[in-house]
C-alpha cells in the first residue's frame, strides 16, 4: 500500500529523494484551491492535521546566501532568529523567482527535500515535539508526512527556534 501512495505522488524531486535515502515517509495528497490565501493552512485544514504539524518552506537570503528556513504554516519566520542560526548578520525573504529558479519547485510548492540545488536549511526546533511532520511534497495540493530527525538528517538542517507565534 504505502508503495502505491508513492507511486502516485507524482514522482517529484522530494519523493524520489525520500525514496532513494530508505525513508519513511507517508504522502497526503489534496485538492488545492489556487484562491486559498495560505498554502499551509489550506493543507493543515484539508489534511485534518494540525496547523501545528504542518510546515511550511521559505527561502531566505542571509547575507547574500539563499537559505530555507522551515516553520510551522501556525506562525511566521523571525528572520533575525534565522541570521543567527547560520552565523549570519543579516535575512530577508528571498526574490520569489530567484527561490523558484534556485530550488527547482514553485511557489506553494517548495519542498525542503529533492531541491536543484542544495541550499543550507533550518528548521524550527518546535518540529521535535512531534513524532511527524508534513512538509511540501514539491508540488501544490501535495504533502509528505516524515519525522523531524529524517528531515533533518536528509537536509542537514540546523535545528533552531526560527518560528514565532
Amino acid at each position: 500500500m504505502a508503495k502505491k501512495q508513492k507511486k502516485n505522488s507524482g514522482g517529484t524531486p522530494a519523493t524520489v529523494a525520500l525514496t532513494a535515502a530508505g525513508t519513511a515517509f507517508t504522502v497526503h495528497a489534496y485538492e488545492h484551491d489556487p484562491a486559498s490565501p495560505s498554502y499551509g493552512e489550506e493543507a493543515a485544514e484539508a489534511l485534518g492535521v494540525s496547523p501545528d504539524r504542518v510546515f511550511k518552506t521559505l527561502v531566505a537570503d542571509v547575507d547574500g546566501e539563499l537559505t530555507v528556513a522551515v516553520v510551522p504554516v501556525a506562525g511566521q519566520l523571525d528572520l533575525k532568529a534565522l541570521a543567527s542560526a547560520v552565523g549570519g548578520k543579516r535575512a530577508a525573504m528571498a526574490d520569489p523567482a530567484a527561490a523558484e529558479r534556485t530550488t527547482g519547485y514553485v511557489r506553494g510548492g517548495i519542498s525542503p527535500l529533492g531541491q536543484r540545488k542544495r541550499l543550507r536549511t533550518v528548521l524550527d526546533s518546535s518540529a521535535s515535539d512531534h513524532a511527524s511532520i508534513c512538509v511540501s511534497a514539491g508540488r501544490r495540493g501535495l504533502e509528505v508526512e516524515l519525522s523531524p530527525a529524517d528531515l533533518a538528517a536528509l537536509t542537514s538542517a540546523v535545528v533552531a527556534p526560527i518560528g514565532r507565534a
